[in-house]
């Protein structure tokens, strides 16, 4: 018999059965649907099959988390590791799935491990002007006796034309200021704050400000490869404005739709698995009750391990 959990154990994890209530709520189509009947929903089913039912045009914002080229088992939905010329056609073919979708405007963002990396970087340029590949640090991961330790993951930046949002703004990193300039006696490019002198710095293609979800986080679940909302906070506000929409193909526990909520933005989350429907619904539940972000607080990404426990505010405050 499984264990009780710790009285600070905020993991999402419950059973289908214990979960059908949320997954009750979510949606599944087999046919062309109109935007107003998918908008701010979770769909439950195979991306293939659902993504040709979706309106054309219709979305700012992709974000693409696809199985990495490994096998793994999410929850009875195994993924098997595919030979490199077969997962290259697998990549192809979501990726022609989705580009009737956007908008001539959008942005695509996709997430990769580093071999799976070669392959999906080398696809998207035939399909999309590659802009950039961000690299972040997963601060976790097992050691490895002869090899490098893995802790770094990639994620494409890609647009479907040269128009397309980019808020510099929305997304500039809070430094602490180690020696602190000044000029006729006032500080140069920072501030005095009362958790110390920082800088709002632009942001690089290096992230090593977040924190992967543990199991006393209210966003963590019992998902084997589980984005931090953190981290999608970052590719939201960079690319989207409030109102726009967000796709989501391999939506998981529902981490885009989940930060694309707080941030004020529509989302759609396509997911297979049942039990990972019925987690996304159960936090975008909790979400209408607290829209904070971990390390992302008052319109700025603090550093890892540098800013003040998050305050609760007004839910009509949260937004950016």
């Amino acid at each position: 018999m499984a264990g009780k959990k710790a009285a600070r154990n905020k993991t999402i994890d419950f059973s289908l059965e214990e979960g059908q209530v949320y997954l009750d709520k979510c949606i599944r189509i087999q046919r062309a649907v109109n935007l107003e009947e998918v908008r701010n929903q979770i769909v439950v089913g195979d991306a293939f099959e659902i993504l040709p039912n979706l309106p054309e045009g219709c979305v700012d914002l992709l974000i693409v988390d696809p199985p990495y080229n490994l096998s793994k088992d999410f929850h009875g939905n195994p993924f098997v590791r595919k030979q490199e010329q077969e997962y290259r056609a697998y990549t192809i073919k979501w990726i022609k799935s989705v580009l009737p979708l956007l908008k001539p405007t959008a942005t695509v963002y996709v997430c990769c491990d580093w071999k799976s990396s070669m392959i999906i970087g080398d696809v998207l340029q035939d399909y999309l002007i590659l802009r950039n590949r961000i690299t972040w640090q997963r601060e976790k991961g097992r050691g490895a006796k002869y090899n490098w330790k893995n802790g770094m993951e990639d994620i494409w930046f890609a647009t479907r034309s040269d128009a397309y949002v980019f808020n510099l703004e929305k997304v500039k990193l809070r430094k602490r200021v180690i020696a602190p300039y000044r000029e006729d006696g006032m500080p140069k490019d920072w501030e005095e704050t009362e958790e110390g002198r920082f800088r709002n710095t632009c942001p690089s293609n290096f992230w090593d400000d977040i924190s992967i979800p543990y199991w006393s986080m209210p966003e963590n679940t019992g998902h084997p490869t589980q984005k931090p909302e953190k981290l999608m906070a970052k590719l939201i506000l960079a690319s989207s404005r409030e109102g726009d929409l967000v796709l989501d193909p391999f939506a998981g526990a529902g981490t885009t739709a989940v930060t694309a909520k707080k941030l004020g933005r529509d989302y759609i989350g396509i997911e297979w698995n049942e039990r990972y429907c019925a987690w996304a619904q159960k936090r975008l539940e909790m979400a209408e009750e607290d829209a904070t972000i971990q390390g992302y607080q008052d319109g700025v990404f603090w550093e890892r391990n540098t800013s003040a426990i998050q305050k609760k505010r007004p839910k009509q405050d949260r937004r950016e």
